[in-house]
């Protein structure tokens, strides 16, 4: 039977506030578990093995550690441990892989390495029976459910909120749970603007390049959009920091070139401002997701974000974000659930 083109990807972005729910019932106690190993091992660094959207996923975590728990944090690059073989120092480390499916191979093989050695291991996962969860000490589950479409949306989310749930025990600010328990009904709101975003992506339907920017804690969301972007609708879709943006790339834009801005209220927000106003003299098209009025009334295209925490934003605005990409992808005819050439599962060493 054929289905409907992105039937998948669409109904996978509408269970979020279920999933989130879920993942709040039933993990939390697992979290604290790892929260408390760490501090007794006296960790003092974070460093976090992941691939593709994971990896995303790990660059929240590690603007996470450093801001709230004031650790320093580090990205893994695998090939170090499978290709060259090398033996990396790792005291005192929680060592932390993030796979949604559980089987990335390099990812695992980091784990191993740790925990061979000793070193205090978790993960994040949407599979508590995969390779990567029996590879840990501390596997967390996303409880995200089965993910048919290609494009991880619901793993992806819950994923950063198991980031920032471990983040806010790791930080002894358990208070910081409330806000993390109201993102279901967040991400609710971000849901509702479907038709808005729906209406906004008529307009891309020849778009074939972008930038998309953003600052701070929401570079994760610049990354993720992006292969959004790239897996669903072919796109040349380039994400960059804001600050990185301006010290050389932004010589890209001309009349009309599409820069897509991440920029919720918080620290970031007067860069990209800032941004914005650069873009604009340059002849650059803007399309903004941001609670801020002012900011958005800037734009060619605006896409209202819901009110939120800034550490938070990550998770609500990217629903837009997945939205957006969802429904470029229909306009310009593709199926999302189905990239060309793509496998839900990559295995690399």
């Amino acid at each position: 039977m054929n289905e409907e083109p992105g039937v998948w990807m669409r109904a996978e972005i509408h269970e979020q506030p279920a999933a989130l729910e879920r993942l709040l019932a039933a993990e939390l106690e697992r979290v604290r578990a790892l929260a408390a190993a760490a501090r007794e091992q006296q960790v003092s660094l974070l460093f976090l093995a992941a691939r593709g959207t994971s990896d995303h996923a790990a660059v929240y975590a590690k603007y996470l550690c450093e801001i709230l728990v004031g650790l320093p944090a580090a990205l893994a690059a695998p090939s170090v441990f499978t290709l060259y073989r090398a033996q990396v120092r790792l005291d005192h480390a929680l060592v932390l892989g993030i796979s949604q499916s559980g089987k990335a191979a390099d990812a695992i093989a980091v784990l191993q390495a740790a925990r061979g050695a000793g070193r205090l291991t978790g993960c994040v996962t949407n599979d508590p029976a995969s390779p990567m969860a029996a590879a840990v000490e501390h596997p967390l589950c996303c409880h995200a459910g089965p993910e048919q479409s290609l494009p991880a949306t619901k793993t992806y989310t819950t994923s950063l909120a198991l980031v920032y749930a471990l983040m806010a025990e790791l930080a002894g600010r358990p208070e910081l749970l409330d806000d993390l328990r109201r993102v279901p009904e967040w991400v609710q709101a971000a849901l509702a603007l479907e038709p808005q975003v729906a209406e906004a992506a008529e307009r891309y339907r020849y778009m074939e390049e972008c930038v998309v920017l953003a600052r701070g804690i929401n570079q994760c969301s610049a990354l993720e959009t992006a292969l959004k972007l790239s897996e669903t609708s072919y796109l040349r879709a380039h994400p960059y920091s804001a600050a990185d943006f301006l010290h050389g790339p932004i010589a890209v834009v001309e009349d009309g070139y599409p820069c897509l801005l991440f920029a919720p209220s918080g620290r970031g927000l007067p860069v990209m401002g800032e941004v914005a106003r650069e873009v604009s003299t340059r002849g650059g098209e803007l399309v903004v997701l941001s609670d801020d009025a002012q900011l958005l009334a800037q734009a060619r295209t605006a896409l209202p974000l819901p009110a939120v925490p800034e550490l938070l934003s990550p998770l609500v605005g990217i629903v837009v974000a997945q939205l957006f990409a969802y429904h470029v992808s229909r306009v310009k005819g593709r199926d999302p659930d189905r990239p060309r050439g793509l496998k839900k599962v990559t295995h690399t060493l």
